[in-house]
């Protein structure tokens, strides 16, 4: 008994000088920032290594992922800690709806300075735990890193792979590549499906052309078609039961059985009797052949043979990292904090659109003027704001539900432009001249309905995205390309 009441009164002795310690030497906010700097550094060793490795083991990847996570979530707190005090009158005025959500930083600035202080200070506390733990837990994964295959050699910037790689899917990626691999038990004859389900520009094609550009996914079939659209025609059809007319032929392995891989393209719902009609001529590819089929409707989970595969758009702490890699590609942003206040500002804008960032940071980073960065800031705030007030949502969010979206040109007087739909344009197609920066921000000034260049990808399947516009104080038609176009799906 008096062991046992010793024992109690020790470990309330340790507790309770823990406890004096901790109260009586709290770390300053430069000290958490200092140690939170470093440990991201060592994340950030992590991470990029693992970028440059071809990772097959869903467990490591399962724990890069959230290591990956905490590492974004960290600069974005950081971040947010080290620009707080630069927000000057060209970065107030917030856009406050149901589709723009409150950041951390608008959050933390409308509350009394020492509440905030307090509230910081544990955010980069617990960013700095998290980021320990998870890197004491990472002691043997960063040894089995090693053991993976490179797949390219690291640039001298980080925004050179940022800007022609696929951004923070890899674990879906291999999620993929295993289930086009896996083969059935024998005698199986059922035709596997994979559905793939997300928002619009959420990055579906992209997983789905990288994983077909895999040298494992190439080896393992002869051939791959694509097939795009609401209906099938009969051409789509015969060209599945005669295997010609394929967007991707192995010409350099070809397996032995001919396994064919079919990937679907949906640009709205699949009804059943499309589907009957595409599944029945599916039966006469060979066994072992996989099907692809993505969308933006969850209807198309009922097609599959396995678990669909859910495709979400970035964290906003996952987009701001992106968003400062691009933006200030190999300029430090911790020597220009002004630059960087209104780089957050600008990416909360974007409502994390991939499009948005690639060709919102080529322009910023093309004008490195502070006065041109505010007027991109006040410009995009005022749309927005003025977009939600009479629309009732953010442009983007009426875009991807296949609704005109009403924009505004910078230059003044700014003139009142109605977008439609965003369409997506293979790699050989021609596409409008007309950018779509030059006439937001630009002096270019089209008159009546025209089309205009969004986007040109980088990265495969390499499409380039055009919009629909409509200038209501009328004018001359402008000459349509009279090549099919493909809405994003």
């Amino acid at each position: 008994m008096e062991t046992l009441v010793s024992a109690v009164l020790g470990e309330l002795a340790i507790r309770s000088i823990n406890f004096f310690i901790r109260s009586t030497f709290k770390p300053t906010s430069p000290d958490v920032e200092d140690r939170l700097r470093r440990i991201l550094l060592r994340a950030q060793v992590i991470v990029d290594e693992a970028m440059e490795r071809q990772i097959t083991n869903q467990t490591v990847l399962q724990q890069l992922h959230m290591l990956r996570d905490a590492m974004h979530r960290g600069y974005y707190i950081l971040d947010t800690f080290r620009y707080q005090s630069h927000n000057n009158e060209e970065a107030k005025g917030q856009v406050l709806s149901h589709s723009l959500s409150l950041s951390k930083v608008n959050f933390l600035q409308g509350m009394c300075l020492p509440r905030k202080n307090t509230l910081i200070l544990e955010q980069l506390q617990k960013s700095f735990d998290d980021l320990s733990s998870m890197i004491l837990d990472a002691q043997e994964l960063v040894v089995f890193l090693t053991s993976y295959p490179r797949l390219y050699r690291q640039p001298y910037s980080m925004h050179l792979l940022l800007g022609n790689c696929m951004f923070g899917r890899q674990m879906e990626s291999e999620l993929v590549v295993n289930f086009l691999l896996r083969t059935r038990s024998y005698g199986s004859k059922e035709l596997e499906v994979l559905p793939i389900v997300g928002p619009g520009l959420v990055g579906k094609s992209t997983l789905v052309a990288h994983v077909c550009e895999d040298e494992r996914v190439r080896d393992h079939f002869s051939e791959i078609l694509f097939l795009h659209g609401h209906d099938f025609t009969g051409d789509d059809l015969a060209a599945l039961r005669e295997g010609h007319a394929m967007e991707y032929q192995n010409r350099v392995n070809l397996n032995r059985d001919r396994r064919l891989l079919v990937v679907v393209e949906l640009v709205g719902d699949l009804n059943k009797d499309a589907w009957n009609r595409l599944y029945s001529a599916m039966q006469h590819v060979p066994s072992g052949s996989k099907v692809i089929v993505t969308s933006r409707s969850d209807k198309i989970t009922k097609f599959g043979t396995t678990q669909a595969l859910r495709m979400k758009y970035l964290s906003c702490e996952a987009y701001w990292y992106f968003f400062k890699t691009l933006t200030f590609g190999s300029t430090d942003p911790e020597t220009h904090p002004r630059f960087a206040h209104l780089a957050m500002e600008i990416a909360e804008m974007l409502n994390g659109c991939f499009i948005g960032a690639n060709m919102t940071s080529c322009m910023l980073r093309d004008n490195f003027d502070i006065r041109f960065w505010c007027k991109v800031l006040a410009f995009l705030r005022g749309l927005m704001q003025k977009h939600v007030s009479r629309f009732g949502g953010h442009p983007l969010e009426v875009i991807n539900q296949n609704r005109p979206a009403h924009l505004w040109r910078m230059a003044a007087p700014s003139e009142h432009l109605v977008l439609y739909h965003l369409y997506q344009h293979p790699s050989h197609e021609e596409v409008p001249e007309i950018k779509i920066l030059d006439m937001l921000f630009g002096s270019v000034k089209p008159r009546g309905k025209f089309d205009v260049l969004v986007w040109r990808s980088r990265i495969p399947p390499y499409y380039s995205y055009s919009n629909t516009w409509w200038d209501s104080r009328g004018g001359a038609k402008r000459k349509r390309s009279k090549k099919s176009r493909v809405m994003v799906c």
